[in-house]
């Protein structure tokens, strides 16, 4: 792994503070799959990363590709942008938090 890799790993691993399988059962609730842009379909973009970080975090290190270190890179960018955007009332039942937990990050964490 590069120097840029470990870096990007190390990053993602601050931002999805969330393990595979409780990823996986988040994505199962009707919770989740009432936010974000669903602009490309029926399941919302945040949806479909979700999928895709419980499967980068079940694999292998030396098993990461090219493409899974640039929806690293891109789950990073979001759940810092996101975080900024932080409502100043109590987030348990919010959009906001249900939207980055779709993205592995659970703010109450």
């Amino acid at each position: 792994m590069t120097d840029e890799g470990k870096q990007i790993a190390a990053n993602f691993g601050q931002a999805v503070n969330m393990t595979a399988a409780e990823l996986e059962r988040w994505l199962e609730t009707e919770e989740s799959r009432s936010v974000g842009d669903k602009s490309g379909g029926e399941e919302s973009t945040g949806h479909q990363s979700g999928r895709r970080i419980a499967e980068i975090l079940r694999k292998r290190k030396d098993d990461l590709g090219e493409d899974d270190y640039a929806h690293m890179r891109k789950v990073i960018g979001y759940v810092h942008r996101h975080l900024t955007q932080r409502p100043s009332r109590d987030v348990k039942e919010t959009r906001w938090r249900y939207s980055l937990m779709n993205w592995g990050h659970d703010p109450l964490r």
